[in-house]
């Protein structure tokens, strides 16, 4: 059983910065695929990033490359996400999501085991 823990969110500017950051508790052994999705208002969750955490291979969808880094602290099992360069378009319900597979696996699909709480990120223009 793996628990996820978000917190960073919050409200800022059109050109702004976040750091969202996501807690890993539980019984974590290799394998562990960890990805930030969103939803926006009135739309479908959609994957932005995913690391997987024995190699760190990272995966970003198209609208956030060179604008955000998932990365993370393996000793304190904390994934971030970075996000600079925000835009009106980036406000949304993000959540952190896990699960155990093989790494040619751990992508940007809706279909993690363990998800988080949620943390409400808003971007004004």
């Amino acid at each position: 059983q793996v628990q996820l823990v978000e917190s960073g969110g919050g409200s800022v500017q059109a050109g702004g910065s976040l750091r969202l950051s996501c807690g890993v508790f539980g019984y974590i052994y290799s394998g562990l695929c960890i990805g930030w999705f969103r939803q926006p208002p009135g739309k479908e969750r959609e994957g932005v990033a995913s690391i997987y955490r024995d190699s760190s291979t990272t995966n970003y969808t198209d609208s956030v490359k060179g604008r955000f880094t998932i990365s993370q602290d393996h000793a304190k099992s904390v994934i971030y996400l970075q996000m600079n360069s925000l835009k009106p378009e980036d406000t949304a319900m993000y959540y952190c999501a896990a699960d155990f597979r093989p790494e040619w696996s751990c992508g940007l699909r809706n279909d993690k085991k363990y998800w988080g709480q949620g943390t409400q990120v808003t971007v004004s223009s």
